[in-house]
């Protein structure tokens, strides 16, 4: 029997999770594995739909973040996808209160900077980029809150920081795999972002 297309039959798969048909996109990637059973594009997106099909909704976004990420180089988005399927295992509550719960615990004895305290600083001197480099070498910022870090996050897209946003954001995208925010926000970086952005 002739093997599949595999591109052809990637992009029809492609085409059927993103029109929220997923059991002809699990049909279809499912294909591509049995001739090419190395490719990781179709295993995660074999994993993806399964996902979807059980109902689970960060599927959907982490289908997305996939889309965008191949779109930048497709090697390295297939890596990022499969280790967040990875540390994900399903639970999505479960990493997100490992993100959440223990901060504020964390505030009596490590050395550091409330986020709170970070931005005022920021805005009595109005220097965003002087003050985040002498707290690096000195400290560390204290992030308990969600909101705090997608504003983290936008400061630093901002003011020419985008490796280590997006170092940020791919480690949150896995906590909040469905969150609007942040997907609008990898957006941003990934069109902010010099082409050559060794010098970040």
């Amino acid at each position: 029997m002739k093997p599949v297309n595999k591109y052809k039959t990637l992009a029809l798969a492609n085409e059927s999770f993103n029109q929220e048909n997923y059991e002809e996109a699990l049909r279809q990637y499912a294909q591509v594995l049995q001739d090419y059973p190395e490719s990781k594009e179709a295993f995660n997106g074999a994993i993806l739909a399964e996902m979807a099909m059980s109902g689970e909704e960060a599927a959907e976004a982490l289908f997305d973040y996939y889309e965008v990420l191949r779109e930048e180089d497709a090697e390295q988005a297939d890596t990022v996808i499969a280790e967040i399927l990875q540390t994900m295992d399903g639970t999505v509550d479960q990493l997100t209160s490992l993100f959440t719960e223990p901060m504020r615990q964390r505030l009596d004895y490590e050395d550091g900077i409330l986020y709170d305290d970070f931005r005022q600083l920021v805005k009595e001197q109005g220097d965003f980029k002087m003050i985040f480099e002498n707290i690096m070498f000195s400290t560390r910022v204290l992030i308990t809150e969600k909101e705090e870090f997608i504003d983290f996050l936008s400061q630093l897209n901002s003011h020419g920081y985008h490796k280590m946003a997006m170092n940020y954001i791919e480690t949150a995208l896995s906590m909040y795999p469905n969150d609007d925010q942040l997907r609008a926000l990898l957006r941003d970086i990934l069109k902010s972002r010099p082409v050559e952005d060794s010098a970040s």
